[in-house]
């Protein structure tokens, strides 16, 4: 019997492999080891991995389901190239695109993890990073008001100032001479004044 009835579109399941990279990718950063150190870097080499089995199966057209490409952005989401943040991005769009709201967040966090590391203004706030003495907002695009943010499940730009003020308070500094090339650029070219923004 034909169970595809007329007007009925099919419910793509999630790959399950997908799942499972997430999974992995997601348990390995509930105690994330500090930046700089040999576990981290242990880390970045798994994420990489990671990072290449998406591609595969993005490639062999194994991603169908909304709740794939979010899955799939996700991991491609810590990578440390310009063009994996992209593809992380527009995957991300795809799934919230297709009604998976989880992907609405996600596809603020890749626009603006993608434009930060050009040295641009992120639009909607949601990268926190260290200069050294504190961690901070990276620069936001001022004509970006909360309620874009809220369409997009981002909270507004005051909540994310104490949340960097919360982690200064919180987590230690990391090994700056280790920071990636796009961040102390920033910092030596002043993107990051010393300015309290808390009350933005």
């Amino acid at each position: 019997m034909n169970q595809i009835r007329e007007g009925i579109v099919p419910v793509s399941q999630p790959n399950p492999e997908l799942r499972e990279l997430f999974e992995a990718d997601q348990a390995e950063r509930k105690n994330h080891p500090p930046f700089g150190t040999p576990e981290y870097e242990s880390l970045r080499r798994r994420d990489a991995a990671r990072r290449e089995q998406v591609r595969q199966i993005i490639a062999a057209g194994q991603a169908v389901a909304p709740e794939d490409f979010y899955f799939a952005a996700l991991v491609l989401h810590h990578g440390g190239t310009l063009d994996e943040v992209w593809q992380a991005h527009t995957l991300a769009q795809k799934s919230a695109d297709r009604g998976y709201r989880p992907a609405r967040w996600l596809t603020a966090a890749t626009l603006d993890r993608w434009l930060m590391m050009q040295g641009k203004p992120q639009k909607y706030g949601t990268q926190i990073v260290p200069d050294g003495r504190r961690q901070r907002v990276w620069p936001v695009d001022p004509a970006t008001t909360d309620a874009e943010r809220a369409a997009l499940d981002v909270r507004p730009l005051a909540l994310q100032h104490r949340r960097a003020a919360e982690l200064s308070r919180t987590e230690p500094m990391p090994d700056m001479s280790r920071a990636p090339v796009w961040l102390t650029q920033a910092i030596a070219r002043g993107l990051l004044p010393d300015t309290d923004d808390t009350d933005d």
